[in-house]
């Protein structure tokens, strides 16, 4: 991981998730991948900061999860982000990158080490939970049947905790507020660098 720029987006995205703090929800963002028979799948995730020196958006996810089957198949992805506060959407197109036990790269290999460490024991249990996705037996799924399993080890992810990462490639950006409302759209300019960006101001 080198120092780069800050992309020219990040601004604005900063400024959406201050001004709408106040709702926990505001860092909820919708992700859709591709299924392999083309569908679109999508879901809700919670953004947990950007990786350090980068533009990559960080989030969370189970290896066993089906998101991550579609991923490594065919890794783009989009994440739709409203800021209710500010009536401010975001658009963030990009490739995702799942960083599980066997990455190679060790610098990646430790950033999912610290987004473990800084998980709750709420977020952490989730990855000793069984299988997603498959059915339950008839014991577990009654309403009465609590699941008791206790918290992971703070120090070492599990085996199946994956750090997702999104490396935008372009960024749309609609503020609904105002009249004219305004639109920005983002791209990266593969042409002056790997991370310089082109800005345009565009019809909402």
């Amino acid at each position: 991981m080198s120092d780069i720029p800050l992309a020219p987006w990040r601004s604005p995205l900063a400024r959406a998730l201050h001004r709408n703090r106040s709702l926990v929800y505001a860092r909820y963002v919708q992700l859709a991948t591709v299924r392999s028979d083309g569908r679109p799948a999508n879901r809700t995730v919670v953004f947990r900061g950007f990786l350090e020196l980068t533009n990559q958006l960080k989030f969370i996810a189970d290896t066993r999860s089906q998101k991550i089957d579609q991923i490594w198949v065919q890794p783009w992805g989009e994440v739709c982000w409203y800021f209710p506060k500010t009536r401010e959407q975001f658009r963030l197109l990009g490739t995702l990158e799942a960083v599980a036990a066997e990455h190679p790269n060790h610098a990646l290999l430790q950033a999912r080490r610290n987004l473990w460490r800084e998980l709750s024991d709420a977020a952490r249990v989730q990855f000793a939970w069984a299988e997603p996705g498959i059915a339950r037996s008839e014991t577990v799924a009654s309403e009465t049947v609590a699941i008791e399993i206790s918290p992971p080890d703070a120090a070492e992810p599990l085996p199946n905790f994956c750090l997702l990462l999104l490396n935008p490639t372009q960024v749309d950006h609609l503020e609904l507020r105002g009249d004219p409302q305004n639109r920005y759209f983002y791209s990266k300019d593969s042409e002056a660098g790997r991370e310089a960006w082109a800005v345009q101001t565009i019809n909402p």
